[in-house]
């Protein structure tokens, strides 16, 4: 079972999961064009730990419990669509952190919403450019400390 799963493969996010993958973690990747899933197993996590995932269900039954979820999408609705997507598959206690430079008051939003289902909440701004993947990311993050730990 996996320890995180990561969705938006764009540059930032092909090169956290690469980051975390050289830190011993067990990564799933996720795309909702999962055919830059294939590419990324195929190309820069050919020979690597990650796992790939083909849907958002395929995804959360790969991670071990509490499941953790990060989204590395682009800030506004497409966070609120993933989140929506996620809701009916994930369980009190399992903590969705988003990565992308959303705006704090709708992080309070969707933190409180998730919070109403016992899901935790992490608004984590992140940063690094390609510089992160060989010099770690600077996080900065917030929400309820019992999910931040």
């Amino acid at each position: 079972m996996a320890d995180i799963a990561l969705v938006g493969l764009a540059v930032m996010g092909q090169n956290l999961i690469l980051n975390m993958n050289d830190h011993g973690f067990k990564v799933v990747a996720f795309n909702r064009t999962v055919s830059k899933v294939e590419e990324f197993l195929a190309g820069p996590a050919a020979g690597t730990a990650v796992v790939g995932a083909s849907s958002y269900e395929d995804m959360v039954s790969k991670l071990k419990s509490p499941r953790v979820v990060m989204l590395m999408i682009q800030a506004g609705p497409a966070v609120d669509g993933a989140i929506d997507s996620l809701l009916p598959l994930l369980a009190p206690g399992d903590i969705i952190v988003d990565g992308g430079n959303s705006n704090y008051k709708h992080s309070q939003r969707r933190g409180a919403m998730l919070a109403e289902h016992g899901l935790g909440f992490i608004d984590c701004g992140t940063s690094g450019g390609v510089w992160g993947l060989d010099n770690g990311y600077c996080l900065m993050y917030g929400g309820e400390k019992q999910y931040a730990d």
